[in-house]
């Protein structure tokens, strides 16, 4: 989820805007994101956290000022959550404008809102494109009730095909699903059908992540009593390989490990993580991404706080939001997040931009782990010294990255 641990470090003199709205009609049993329940959102309650999301936005602009105190452009906005589509389309054209007065754009804008399936959403579709929303990104996760029902997911399979339909009515042409593969009591079968239904679609783009088990959450316990019928690993594995091959097969390219995108169709506002971007959160438990300064030449990062009442009360005091003050990222940590965010794109680590930045190529800090990962055939290494994982890599991607932090 975009603006949840954010890493930082580079700049291209832009700014992303993320925005969190943290309502959510039902909190999702494997969810650990910054969320609240609301059924339903009340008019009263909407207004009072945009007014606050405008106020903080005013407090942070500056801290995202160019060299010479200019506004950054504007790179991308994202409506992330929570489920931010319960907001009525006229709060996020309140709050599209907002960002726009601080920010300048260049040329389209990519406009991210996420979206779940449900009757009151879909309504509202003309309105968030007329709002100036221009990328959905719905969260479909399965084409199967059943498994919808395993995951604690609000909405059935007919609300989605409902809803992808509505995307395309209300105009529409760049939308995304999630996909969540080893859901509970999911086989290959599942899956296979729930690929041919994605891509029966057409969608421009598709993020399928493989079900984590979070500390904390509803599935953790329910897992630690033996009560979560979960995919074994040759089970999982297999599943990744099948969705990744008929995603391709259809005309999706991977970019990254959970990103496949048709040509021209990568989300820009994801890509800012991973290539360590600036980034301005905004909200409630949103992360930022520092420029780079003086003072932290790797950037830095900070989160505001988790809790609703804490997070509007410091904005209506016209105090920060944040959780901690912001972390500067020493070299060690900026190089090891430097090399996993670039491995998590198919582009990889450019050992060139990399020794640029941090005064010698990957193998000067881990000659070991490199030359191990290039013998397992997990990386493949370029005669220059780039870097990126093979498709065997890809499976094992966890374990490889940890060589690097």
């Amino acid at each position: 989820m975009p603006g949840a641990g954010a890493r930082c470090g580079m700049d291209d003199g832009r700014v992303g805007v993320y925005l969190h709205v943290p309502f959510c009609e039902r909190v999702c049993p494997y969810c650990d994101f910054a969320v609240v329940a609301a059924r339903p959102l009340a008019a009263e309650r909407e207004r009072a956290y945009v007014d606050a999301l405008l106020a903080e936005l005013a407090y942070r602009a500056p801290d995202f000022a160019g060299p010479s105190g200019e506004p950054r452009p504007l790179a991308s906005l994202y409506f992330g959550g929570g489920t931010p589509s319960l907001l009525a389309p006229e709060s996020v054209a309140r709050l599209v404008a907002g960002v726009r007065a601080r920010f300048p754009a260049e040329g389209a804008l990519e406009v991210t809102l996420e979206v779940n399936p449900s009757t009151t959403e879909r309504a509202r579709l003309p309105g968030f494109r007329a709002a100036g929303v221009s990328r959905l990104s719905i969260g479909v996760q399965s084409f199967s009730d059943e498994t919808l029902k395993r995951l604690g997911r609000a909405h059935r399979a007919g609300e989605a095909r409902a809803t992808l339909a509505a995307a395309r009515a209300a105009g529409f042409d760049n939308v995304s699903l999630d996909l969540i593969v080893a859901a509970p009591g999911q086989c290959l079968a599942d899956l296979e059908r729930d690929l041919e239904e994605a891509l029966g679609f057409g969608p421009e783009h598709v993020s399928a992540y493989q079900l984590t088990i979070e500390p904390g959450t509803p599935f953790e316990r329910a897992s630690a009593r033996g009560q979560l019928a979960l995919a074994d690993e040759d089970e999982a594995v297999a599943m990744l390989g099948r969705l990744a091959a008929r995603l391709e097969a259809g005309g999706l390219e991977r970019y990254e490990i959970s990103s496949f995108a048709r040509p021209g169709r990568t989300s820009r506002h994801n890509r800012r993580y991973w290539e360590r971007l600036p980034v301005l959160g905004i909200g409630m438990g949103a992360w930022s991404c520092e420029p780079p300064s003086p003072a932290a030449p790797h950037g830095a990062r900070r989160a505001n706080v988790r809790e609703l009442a804490t997070y509007l009360a410091r904005i209506a005091a016209g105090e920060s939001a944040a959780a901690a003050p912001p972390e500067r990222l020493d070299p060690a940590t900026a190089r090891g997040e430097a090399a996993f965010l670039a491995l998590r794109t198919t582009r990889g680590l450019d050992a060139a931009g990399f020794a640029a930045e941090f005064g010698a190529p990957p193998r000067a800090f881990w000659p070991d782990a490199i030359a191990e990962a290039v013998a397992a055939g997990w990386l493949l290494e370029s005669g220059a010294g780039d870097l990126r994982l093979s498709a065997a890599g890809i499976l094992l991607s966890d374990s490889i990255f940890e060589r690097f932090v």
